[in-house]
């Protein structure tokens, strides 16, 4: 069953990821001096708030300025700090883009950009503070790293390790309570991917709050004679190459799933790799080509199909088992 002994899937603990990303901020902050925290007049729905607490000569309030946090912050990381800058995703990347690509991702600024408040989950806010673009956005970047944990804890663990790598990395995080179902020892490293479930007739690569439901569709899937394996790709960039072509060749059926646009995402990085290098039988769960709109998040996450019954229908098409 892959790494199941590490992960916790038998009544979670619920738990915002941005929780995760707060306790991390403190973690890394009393390991190393030289971290530091920017953020736009969101330091409570960000969780930076104990950072700026704790160290309030490390913290800096930039106001409602988000080009401006982009480029103080590679200011601060041309002085040998290591800046994190908190906001919503729909602000960056969504208004610092230009500075994003040219302070940071040109120039290789080690500037950690976190991007809280991603996918369809602020809900009610509507499609303006969905952000469902990021990935494609930062994707496309020369030298930048991105990544999209699973959980609080994964979250916690992926500040660890924007914090220890020498340059600009995407930290992508949302806003509602999810089940933590990794643990401690669960493991997570750029540029790796890890089977969470082992199986034989489809692939479910996933990252983000999809890999939980695609181990909940995965055992639903298991009652149909189904054997799906679940393939979690945190690490979006670099992409884990290998394991995504060991699990399509083993299955010769991929879907992958996320809460993002399909255009660009981690779907586009895994079929980029293989109409390179494997062409597979490929299918997504994910936003195709729309902007969200208000409502609860799980009302959006069944219009728009990125839920856990969506996973189950499309395994099923995939594997011809359609009911």
């Amino acid at each position: 069953m892959g790494l199941n002994h590490t992960l916790n899937l038998r009544q979670p603990p619920l738990e915002a990821t941005r929780d995760g990303y707060g306790r991390g901020l403190v973690e890394v902050g009393e390991k190393n001096e030289r971290v530091c925290v920017i953020t736009g007049d969101l330091r409570d729905s960000t969780r930076t708030a104990a950072f700026a607490k704790k160290w309030p000569e490390r913290f800096v309030e930039a106001g409602i300025a988000e080009q401006n946090m982009v480029g103080l912050a590679a200011g601060l990381a041309a002085t040998g700090k290591i800046p994190f800058v908190a906001t919503y995703a729909a602000f960056v990347p969504g208004r610092a883009y230009d500075q994003i690509r040219v302070q940071v991702a040109y120039s290789q600024a080690n500037v950690k950009l976190s991007g809280a408040h991603s996918g369809l989950g602020t809900g009610p806010d509507g499609a303006t503070h969905q952000m469902l673009e990021d990935v494609a956005m930062m994707r496309a970047l020369p030298n930048m790293v991105v990544l999209a944990p699973a959980d609080a804890e994964e979250t916690r663990k992926a500040v660890h390790l924007a914090a220890e790598y020498v340059g600009p990395v995407y930290l992508r995080f949302g806003r509602p309570e999810a089940p933590t179902f990794t643990t401690e020892s669960t493991p997570l490293t750029i540029g790796k991917a890890g089977i969470f479930r082992t199986g034989s007739d489809i692939s479910i690569i996933s990252c983000g709050s999809l890999t939980y439901l695609a181990l909940l569709a995965a055992e639903k899937l298991e009652s149909d004679g189904i054997s799906a394996e679940v393939l979690h790709s945190p690490s979006i960039k670099p992409l884990d190459r290998q394991a995504i072509l060991q699990t399509a060749v083993k299955t010769k059926r991929v879907l992958v799933c996320e809460e993002a646009e399909t255009a660009g995402g981690l779907g586009g990085a895994v079929a980029e790799l293989l109409g390179q290098e494997l062409p597979t039988q490929i299918g997504f769960v994910s936003v195709h080509d729309q902007f969200g709109q208000s409502g609860e998040p799980g009302e959006l996450a069944r219009k728009y199909e990125v839920d856990e019954d969506a996973i189950i229908a499309s395994a099923r098409r995939m594997v011809g088992r359609a009911t």
